[in-house]
């Protein structure tokens, strides 16, 4: 996985299949591990990029579906099942973000490897799923959601506009300067490495 690539988007039949789950679940909770197991990854993915550590990402992780779970019968159909669940991770992420700030600078705990003084054999070695993680924490807060909730999440343009209160023109630039942030903070080759994509670029 790239940046700059769409991670598998969501077509018609995953859509519809996951609704499909979702309603079995709505009328048998039991029935709720198999959405469970679906969008696992997907959410652990999202946490881990936006808080930078294994043991509360997990955490939170719990969270959303034991939130899930107690709110299925929330979920309407006019919008994918992946984005309702985002949507509760997005929430569980402010709530611990403003838990942690007062005692928590994120300037200070984080320290991102100066990569264009490393030679080039080992930006490729820094350029790793930990670095990536600690930087997107020094990115300003909309750009670092916006980007985690496309890429980590797997949502649409449209998706992530809905749960952030912005319209799609507002999410794709944050997304750009987030990528443009990114690329300035870890070097000039991080360029080939998270290449944008049309979509992505600025209207």
């Amino acid at each position: 996985m790239t940046l700059g690539q769409t991670v598998t988007n969501l077509d018609a039949d995953a859509v519809e299949h996951d609704r499909g789950l979702m309603a079995a679940a709505q009328r048998d909770p039991t029935a709720f591990s198999a959405l469970y197991r679906r969008h696992l990854n997907r959410v652990y993915r999202y946490f881990r990029y936006r808080v930078g550590n294994e043991e509360d990402a997990q955490d939170l992780t719990t969270q959303t579906f034991m939130a899930a779970l107690e709110s299925l019968q929330s979920y309407r159909s006019e919008g994918t099942v992946a984005a309702w669940l985002l949507g509760i991770a997005h929430h569980k992420f402010v709530d611990w973000q403003r838990k942690m700030q007062p005692t928590v600078s994120l300037d200070a705990a984080v320290t991102v490897p100066d990569v264009t003084q490393l030679p080039d054999e080992q930006v490729a070695h820094h350029l790793d799923r930990e670095t990536l993680e600690q930087t997107l924490l020094t990115l300003a807060p909309e750009r670092a959601e916006a980007i985690a909730l496309r890429y980590f999440g797997d949502l649409s343009n449209r998706e992530v506009a809905a749960l952030m209160g912005k319209n799609e023109a507002a999410v794709k630039m944050l997304i750009h300067r987030g990528l443009q942030d990114l690329r300035l903070r870890c070097a000039p080759q991080f360029e080939s490495a998270y290449a944008f994509t049309k979509e992505e670029q600025p209207i």
